[in-house]
């Protein structure tokens, strides 16, 4: 709580024009690329609605150059292709994945949640020189 009152949660949201809230994620999952703000969920979305694909996980993993990288990691019950050449088009080129990992689950604690911090440490070394 903070001394106003309100509650920190930690998720960040949109108020639409039409002032319905939307939630957009997390803001420790928040990743900056080139200086740019991307926001996983809206990815995550796009990559669980492609065939074959169980669910996604995204996150930001260091980058020598763009500060972080967007990385994918996908559960999927088949080979869901080029997952960055079927979201060209649907979502800026700077939130395209970098690099797409296909796993068969994401790790989870006990509450059932993607634990995203394992999956930015196990990538955390991939564009390293």
């Amino acid at each position: 709580m903070r001394p106003d009152g309100f509650f920190v949660t930690g998720d960040m949201a949109r108020i639409e024009p039409d002032g319905y809230v939307t939630i957009v994620g997390r803001a420790r999952d928040l990743i900056i690329t080139g200086g740019l703000n991307v926001y996983p969920k809206e990815i995550e979305q796009a990559i669980d609605a492609l065939p074959g694909v169980i669910e996604s996980a995204v996150v930001g993993v260091p980058h020598p150059d763009f500060g972080e990288a967007v990385v994918a990691v996908v559960a999927a019950r088949e080979d869901p292709g080029d997952v960055a050449a079927a979201l060209r088009g649907q979502l800026a080129g700077f939130k395209l994945p970098k690099h797409v990992a296909l796993v068969d689950d994401l790790p989870r604690n006990a509450m059932g949640k993607v634990q995203k911090n394992l999956l930015r440490e196990r990538f955390a070394g991939l564009f390293a020189g």
